[in-house]
């Protein structure tokens, strides 16, 4: 395979200057403001965007821990294989968080729900459409089905960096 070379399209700001402490989904965070500020440039690709309540945020893991094909997540004690895990330590450390819009100013973005270390490299943002992104039909979670509750209380520890 060939590489993929990403450049960001700006950096996330949030309260969380380390991933210890830090919220591990965005439903820990719902009152953590912040603020996703874009190159200057990339203002005029903001334009309409101030309708939706809700964005998609793609952006680089820069503290994740190294890569593991097995951890032990958050909300269980025993271990699974990273791909049926939303831990970071991935071979490509990209996290995806739905933060609500709180407004555009110009190039910056104001946010809440935000549950990304502070200076997160941007990739993209898509604005969050549940016709389009919440699936119709029975939803299966996995080993998460009797844990994803208890995930507004927990917090990231060394696991994450």
């Amino acid at each position: 395979m060939n590489e993929i070379i990403y450049q960001p399209i700006g950096l996330l700001h949030t309260p969380f200057a380390e991933p210890k402490g830090a919220p591990i989904q965005p439903c820990g965070a719902e009152d953590a403001l912040g603020r996703a500020e874009l190159r200057p440039e990339l203002a005029p690709a903001l334009e309409g965007l101030d309708g939706f309540s809700h964005v998609i945020l793609l952006y680089h893991c820069h503290r994740a821990a190294a890569f593991k094909p097995k951890v032990r997540p958050f909300l269980d004690d025993h271990e699974h294989g990273l791909f049926a895990t939303r831990a970071p330590a991935r071979p490509n450390p990209i996290g995806l968080s739905v933060v609500e819009l709180l407004g555009v100013e110009g190039h910056v973005l104001r946010l809440r729900g935000v549950d990304m270390v502070d200076q997160s490299p941007l990739l993209d943002l898509k604005p969050y459409v549940p016709r389009f992104d919440a699936p119709a039909g029975p939803i299966r979670t996995g080993w998460l089905a009797d844990k994803a509750q208890d995930a507004p209380t927990q917090k990231a520890d060394e696991r994450f960096s």
